[in-house]
């Protein structure tokens, strides 16, 4: 049976786009025949809040969706994350890094990283692998120590260990094509956070199995996240759904809809009187 999902972070109200991807997760899903489950991803402590977990239950209700219960909550299953991290850590294609984010954009800045990326798809400097191959001893003392650090995945190693090449399955109403991946471009990324055991790209790989997702849709600001996401899951050996990436929604300006930016949110909109139906009707779900 196929079996979609919609994933929203509790870090502020929903907004209009995010109800365009959870209205297309669950029309897809009943053209299939299938189910879409809603899973709460909250990895975040510092940014998610239990009034916004609220907030989403409430929009999506509004909205005239329903999921099957129970949701899964992504802060709950840390020990899960930590378990895959440590396979990876054992199999040394993870790393501990103790660089901060100052650092990395001042040894970009001066040369450090060679060839012609600078940058990672979403535009963060592309980490220098200053940590790759540190002393082993002073790595663990620096640990023990309780010096903060991240853990980033060795791509090179990692790509010599998943072998073939890399690639997905990108479906439409059209029909699917396959997709070819560049991990690489991501560098040495982040496979767990400072202050929890992973981050994303693990998170989302690891619970997209455990789920038996078999369709993710989402927005296009995260399709070349899907290069990524291929390879932790040839890494890990998890089944690899088949993906969709679709159009973000904008403002009158050209700017996407944003958390961060303060976009009408769907609350806003309920409180100035808009109906369900004409939001429907609005995205092309009426």
């Amino acid at each position: 049976m196929p079996r979609l999902r919609f994933a929203p972070s509790p870090n502020g109200r929903l907004h209009l786009g995010h109800a365009y991807s959870a209205l297309l997760n669950a029309d897809l899903a009943r053209r299939m025949g299938g189910i879409c489950r809603l899973r709460i991803e909250d990895i975040d402590p510092a940014r998610s809040k239990p009034d916004f977990i609220d907030g989403i239950r409430t929009d999506l209700a509004w909205l005239g969706l329903t999921y099957p219960e129970p949701v899964r909550h992504q802060s709950r299953h840390m020990a899960a994350y930590r378990t895959a991290l440590e396979n990876l850590i054992a199999r040394r294609l993870a790393y501990p890094c103790f660089c901060s984010r100052g650092q990395i954009r001042t040894r970009v800045a001066s040369g450090a990283v060679g060839g012609e990326r600078s940058c990672d798809p979403d535009g963060a400097p592309l980490y220098p692998g200053t940590c790759r191959n540190g002393d082993p001893g002073a790595v663990a003392d620096r640990i023990a120590h309780g010096d903060p650090h991240t853990w980033r995945l060795d791509v090179a190693a990692a790509l010599r260990c998943a072998g073939a090449a890399h690639g997905y399955v990108a479906f439409d109403d059209s029909g699917e094509r396959r997709v070819g991946a560049d991990p690489a471009r991501w560098g040495d990324a982040v496979i767990a956070r400072r202050d929890v055991p992973t981050s994303y790209h693990l998170a989302v790989v690891h619970d997209d199995a455990v789920e038996e997702i078999t369709h993710v849709v989402r927005g296009r600001d995260l399709e070349a996240a899907t290069d990524l996401h291929v390879l932790l899951q040839a890494l890990l050996e998890l089944p690899q759904p088949r993906y969709r990436h679709h159009s973000l929604m904008r403002d009158a300006g050209g700017e996407k809809l944003a958390k961060s930016r303060g976009s009408q949110t769907l609350a806003d909109l309920r409180q100035a009187g808009v109906t369900p139906e004409a939001i429907r009707a609005r995205l092309g779900f009426a």
